[in-house]
């Protein structure tokens, strides 16, 4: 058995839960922020036999494509004696981030 956490943009959780569950799949949606850009993302855990695993992160990869998106600079961490004059910053948003871990023991109750 095989533990997927998928960490996605809000942007594309229902599209995607939506997407392993049409598989026969089923998944639990956590809220989470974080990241550079401080915005909401969405941790899916699913779990699934290991030969399955392939199956759901050709579904994440199709769902969650990476795209470019201007944002403005983050300010400095420390401070300046100056003015800080935020610029536009092309980067790359989107995709996931997927871990797959071994479940040695699984008990349904």
């Amino acid at each position: 058995m095989k533990l997927i956490f998928a960490i996605i943009q809000d942007d594309y959780a229902a599209e995607l839960v939506e997407a392993i569950t049409e598989k026969g799949y089923r998944v639990t949606k956590l809220a989470t922020t974080g990241g550079f850009l401080k915005s909401g993302n969405t941790t899916l855990i699913i779990g699934v036999e290991k030969e399955k695993v392939e199956i759901i992160v050709d579904v994440i990869k199709e769902v969650c494509k990476t795209r470019k998106q201007i944002v403005a600079s983050p300010s400095p961490i420390s401070e300046t004696t100056g003015m800080f004059v935020p610029y536009p910053v092309e980067v790359e948003v989107g995709g996931a981030t997927v871990f797959v871990l071994d479940v040695d023991q699984f008990i349904k109750i």
